[in-house]
């Protein structure tokens, strides 16, 4: 009896090492390698159009880019493109002087949401300034903090489902005991 504890004790403990020593590297998610224009770059007028090119290809379904300027007003222009890893929008003219945030929501070809923005000035105002495209809703809504992705799964459904084991193996328990 006894070696059959000591032979599945050193079985589980040698799965156990096998499992923490052989682990490989964990899945790495999309990432915004880069910008046009560039984060924090200085331009002396509006670009036509605003791109974030990612690390991997991204699915064109769902994708969103918006161009917020400094007067909190909507300067992107049209539906967002997706081409391989570049995410893109048109920014309309006339534009004013100031800080433009470019925001984006996108999904990976590995199917997690890629979220984040970035931030350029432009110095001089366009002539014959046009007025921003109202924002949805009655305030502006200010700019989503930056980041790179998601951060994976969301850790709830694990816990709904620990917990129902849980309870599974107590109700089972009971009944066995009547």
């Amino acid at each position: 009896m006894l070696t059959h504890v000591l032979a599945a004790a050193t079985l589980a403990s040698g799965l156990f090492l096998g499992a923490l020593t052989s682990a490989g590297p964990a899945w790495a998610h999309a990432a915004r390698i880069a910008g046009d224009p560039a984060d924090n770059a200085e331009l002396a007028q509006s670009p036509p159009r605003v791109s974030a090119t990612f690390n991997e290809e991204m699915q064109p379904e769902f994708a969103a880019m918006t161009v917020v300027g400094p007067d909190g007003g909507q300067w992107g222009q049209g539906t967002p493109t997706v081409d391989g890893a570049v995410i893109s929008v048109g920014v309309r003219g006339g534009a004013p002087s100031g800080t433009y945030t470019v925001n984006y929501r996108a999904t990976s070809a590995d199917g997690h949401v890629v979220t984040g923005s970035w931030s350029y000035r432009v110095t001089t105002a366009a002539t014959g300034t046009a007025a921003p495209v109202p924002s949805p809703g009655a305030a502006p809504e200010p700019p989503a903090a930056p980041s790179s992705s998601s951060g994976g799964l969301p850790a709830w459904p694990f816990a709904v489902a620990a917990v129902a084991v849980v309870a599974a193996g107590a109700v089972w328990a009971v009944r066995r005991r009547s």
